[in-house]
């Protein structure tokens, strides 16, 4: 295409031509169009974009401080969980510690219990065996005023027979005696 043949076009479509007239009103209702849609769509358009992107902004800033504030809390909880597992750490070794203490406290006490009791029993051991070696001197020195009394048919007097049980008692040998209730009252 060639510039006649654009003059040619341009002459004889009417959207093309000039007009003057309608030019001006183009322009007048262009920019009364302008004008209102700058004062009711872009500005509240403008807004309500500025507005989307203050909230995005905040929004951004406050998921960055509950991040941190999350991180935090984080920090603390895991030390909180470490000083509690030290802290629980610390309560079973003194358990054991004190439970340690408590057998050890409560076998010296067994055997301060047994050795007393031991020593209960071979003191009553001793009191019985000479409350019997005491009944069987009684009993021989009766026994001995008994066969006396028979051998001499009479009655003796009460000093004859102190002086009979005293004279049978010096020689029957006591400590014998009492060492075989010794040996069987120990097994």
């Amino acid at each position: 295409m060639t510039a006649a043949a654009l003059t040619v076009l341009a002459t004889s479509s009417p959207l093309t031509k000039v007009i003057p007239g309608l030019m001006i009103w183009t322009i007048l209702f262009f920019i009364v169009v302008l004008v209102v849609l700058k004062k009711y769509a872009f500005g509240p358009v403008q807004k309500a974009i500025d507005d989307r992107r203050q909230r995005i902004v905040d929004a951004i800033k406050e998921a960055d401080n509950a991040r941190d504030e999350a991180r935090k809390l984080l920090e603390e909880h895991r030390k909180l969980i470490g000083q509690a597992k030290s802290d629980a750490e610390e309560i079973l070794a003194e358990a054991r510690r004190v439970g340690g203490a408590q057998r050890e406290r409560g076998r010296e006490e067994t055997e301060e219990d047994r050795q007393r009791r031991l020593e209960e029993t071979r003191r009553q051991i001793e009191q019985a065996t000479a409350q019997a070696l005491g009944q069987i001197r009684d009993e021989v020195g009766k026994l001995s005023v008994l066969a006396a009394e028979k051998i001499t048919r009479k009655s003796l007097t009460d000093a004859d027979q102190k002086r009979l049980i005293d004279e049978a008692l010096a020689e029957i040998d006591f400590s014998r005696l009492e060492g075989s209730f010794v040996e069987g009252s120990r097994s």
